[in-house]
């Protein structure tokens, strides 16, 4: 059964609202957001052109960042229709759109891929 585009964004929320306090209270000037697909240029990031990408940071790691200018929120891109793909059903999906978010979380916390068990 596919998830509509309201209830996966529902999905992102509850994802976001399931972060310990810790780790939600160091959120600053970022955006998650829902798109439907990666663009081209996003895409550009994977290693194999074969691959999906449910999820990119787009922005400055926390480690990075200096506060002497104003600048626009960083963005975490949720990927609907990769996430789609890849699952299996409405439960695996909703442990996969949580892992994604926590993956490009870490991202904003200054992580590598490496780095990250997500």
């Amino acid at each position: 059964m596919p998830i509509n585009p309201a209830e996966f964004e529902r999905l992102v929320a509850e994802a976001l609202d399931s972060l310990p306090e810790r780790f939600a209270e160091l959120l600053d000037n970022v955006v998650v957001v829902v798109e439907e697909e990666p663009t081209a240029s996003d895409r550009d990031v994977l290693e194999h052109s074969h691959s999906e990408l449910l999820g990119l940071y787009r922005g400055t790691p926390m480690t990075r960042r200096t506060y002497d200018s104003f600048r626009l929120p960083d963005q975490i891109a949720i990927f609907r229709g990769p996430i789609l793909r890849v699952t299996r059903g409405a439960g695996e999906a909703k442990q996969q759109i949580r892992e994604t978010v926590i993956h490009e979380l870490g991202h904003y916390f200054g992580l590598d891929d490496d780095e990250m068990v997500f």
